[in-house]
């Protein structure tokens, strides 16, 4: 049995299953499910995992720019939680910057709109 490649394995291990861990600590409610691993079997015959992925709900909050920018900060946060964020990780978190610089535009207009309601005129003279 090779020893040196159970501990690499068992390292990657211990660092995957680290990482997936940062996005839900730090997820809250953007976080769509559990993680997934891919596993590599080592010469000992266990299963270690190499790799894995947790979803993570990108998507804007319909009409509600607020709410938007509150959950991409959520959103930033889940992704770059990691000590080594993943460059897919760097690219979740570039998107939910993009979807909040959208969503501060979205909210700035409906700040310039005129009330609704229009003028009121008392009939009561």
């Amino acid at each position: 049995m090779d020893i040196s490649m159970i501990r690499q394995l068992q390292a990657r291990d211990t660092t995957v299953r680290a990482h997936e861990a940062a996005h839900i600590a730090a997820g809250g409610g953007v976080i769509t499910g559990g993680p997934t691993f891919t596993y590599q079997k080592g010469p000992d015959g266990r299963q270690y995992a190499v790799g894995g992925e947790v979803g993570i709900d990108p998507s804007p909050v319909p009409g509600n720019p607020k709410a938007t920018l509150a959950k991409m900060e959520v959103v930033k946060a889940a992704a770059l939680a990691p000590a080594q964020p993943s460059a897919t990780d760097l690219s979740v978190a570039a998107s939910a910057a993009q979807t909040e610089a959208q969503a501060r535009v979205e909210a700035y207009r409906k700040s310039q709109e005129p009330d609704q309601a229009g003028p009121t005129v008392d009939l009561q003279a």
